[in-house]
């Protein structure tokens, strides 16, 4: 450490955690040999108990060895919403011996080509809903695609609202290269032993930044499995406290914490595809639900329901999240209930969190306190350690951090710095420590904008932009929001020929139908000409600064 006192170090908890030899699936293995029917999963009243969730995820490895060719590192892209097929999914890939490559269900076909190409994935595991998405690339490098229908898992009756696209039927008809989930299944096939160990590929979720593209961050078993047993150390959680699963396990936070962490622990995971705040509400006081990990605007929502108090969240012992600050009245009206909301910091570089507040200790707006073994410090321009209270760049170093940059060794040389002999990875945030060791984001020196908790990468929808006929140039920016807190605003220059016969709603509409949702502008306004320097880059940061 750099020798940084931390007042307020949870109580019990040791400085170091040891971190288990195996593979994420020895988890399943484990949970399923002590608790064989306790359920893992409960998705809208049915349940998949520890032993059957074992059971499929091996029978659909033996799928994707024997009958789709998978090998040992391949990369297999994961398409769907939270569901039972997802998290069995996850872990068949893993039981495969191959690297899962999560991907956001909001994405159209333009931006799912770039992870097939980058990747070299030959097969995904893909929802009946956002199969026509991914269709057109079987054949671009896609070789077999297999899809899921979740009504698959509705085996129960139910009084719950259950969304159109859970409760759509299995389409039996599908064209060649594709297999039904229920079909790969139904061949009963068994994998070879497996043979990846902690410092194999594990997962490799996708991150943008400066450059416009999604870089893949590749993590190992080694660097997965710390931050999934962390979370559950640091909250001290139990086999038989109840999730909330409502943040997207394709995000390494609902990834990690809400998917992973209760697999190793052998505790009950209640699952919503998308959030629903009444149905939210419904699931905590049936199942009794003792943690919940979400996002501010979610909980601003759930908050905002007029019927909330005739619900009993008495079970509630825990909410954490991260991705934006809690506002002040927010976290009020929860300790109000009784609740603290405990708020933390993570990358996709880190796999989810390098810092959390201490439970019993936790200050508001705040990154929290670097984890067990975890190295972070506040460095100016020339990597020199600040002292509290000065702002700087937050670098970290500890188990959790990725191997590198997949099949991109410049970004990878970029990302990492060597201070003191050892290498931090630079994480581009501008923060401050305090006196008792507590890390504060102050800004960010990356070029991002964090709409409704979603990371928007300006570049990456530029690019993504002058994919449209008409415009010449274009610079995204962030700007304010009541409800998204930042949503994402577009300066666009037409060309010559097309000014006056393309509007401004044109070039949403166009962004709707080309990229997710949460990347599309939302506001458009055309310019005759972007500010440029000397050497013709766009001046974006001029352009922000007058947003502001």
């Amino acid at each position: 450490m750099s020798g940084r006192h931390f007042a307020f170090w949870p109580k019990g908890q040791p400085r170091s955690l040891s971190v288990p030899a195996t593979s994420l699936f020895y988890n399943a293995e484990v949970s399923a040999a002590r608790y064989p029917d306790k359920p893992y999963l409960v998705f809208y009243d049915t349940s998949v108990s520890f032993a059957e969730f074992r059971d499929e995820a091996e029978r659909l490895a033996g799928w994707l060895q024997r009958e789709a060719g998978v090998k040992k590192g391949d990369r297999v892209l994961l398409f769907m919403q939270n569901s039972p097929q997802y998290v069995i999914g996850y872990y068949a890939i893993l039981r495969a011996d191959a690297v899962v490559v999560p991907v956001n269900p909001m994405n159209l076909t333009n931006e799912l080509r770039h992870y097939v190409k980058d990747s070299g994935a030959t097969v995904a595991l893909v929802a009946q809903e956002l199969h026509a998405q991914i269709q057109p690339l079987l054949g671009e490098g896609l070789q077999y695609i297999l899809v899921a229908a979740y009504s698959d898992y509705l085996k129960q009756p139910t009084d719950l609202k259950v969304p159109a696209f859970v409760a759509a039927p299995r389409q039996a008809i599908l064209p060649a290269g594709v297999t039904l989930w229920s079909d790969a299944l139904a061949h009963n096939l068994r994998p070879a032993p497996m043979t990846a160990g902690p410092d194999d590929l594990c997962v490799m979720p996708y991150t943008s930044g400066t450059t416009g593209q999604p870089k893949g961050c590749m993590h190992s078993h080694r660097t997965a499995m710390y931050t999934l047993i962390a979370g559950e150390h640091w909250f001290s959680m139990k086999p038989d406290t109840v999730r909330l699963a409502v943040l997207p396990f394709f995000h390494v936070t609902g990834m990690q914490g809400s998917m992973s962490g209760p697999l190793y622990t052998g505790a009950t995971v209640v699952l919503l595809p998308r959030w629903d705040r009444e149905a939210a509400a419904q699931l905590i006081q049936r199942y009794q639900v003792g943690a919940w990990t979400a996002i501010p605007t979610m909980v601003v929502d759930f908050l905002s329901n007029p019927r909330l108090a005739e619900y009993d969240l008495s079970s509630i012992q825990r909410m954490s999240g991260g991705g934006a600050a809690m506002p002040e009245a927010v976290a009020q009206q929860l300790l109000d209930m009784g609740i603290t909301y405990v708020e933390g910091y993570g990358l996709s570089e880190t796999i989810a969190p390098t810092h959390i507040n201490p439970p019993d200790r936790a200050k508001k707006q705040c990154l929290g306190t670097p984890l067990y073994d975890v190295d972070s410090r506040v460095v100016d321009a020339d990597f020199r350690e600040l002292p509290p209270g000065e702002a700087g760049e937050v670098v970290t170093c500890g188990p959790q951090v990725f191997l590198g940059y997949w099949n991109n060794p410049e970004a990878t040389e970029a990302a990492f710095v060597d201070i003191d002999g050892k290498r931090f990875l630079r994480t581009g945030d501008i923060g401050r420590v305090d006196e008792d060791g507590y890390f504060f984001m102050v800004d960010r020196a990356k070029r991002m904008i964090n709409a409704a908790g979603f990371k928007v990468w300006p570049a990456e929808v530029e690019a993504l932009l002058y994919g449209h006929p008409a415009i010449q140039e274009a610079c995204v920016i962030g700007t304010k929001d009541p409800h998204r807190g930042e949503t994402v605003k577009a300066i666009v220059v037409l060309k010559e020929a097309q000014r006056g016969k393309v509007a401004e709603q044109d070039v949403i509409d166009w962004s709707r139908a080309n990229m997710a949702a949460y990347k599309a502008p939302r506001i458009v306004v055309f310019a005759d000409a972007l500010p440029k320097s000397a050497t013709g880059k766009i001046l974006w940061r001029a352009l922000q600064e007058k947003e502001i």
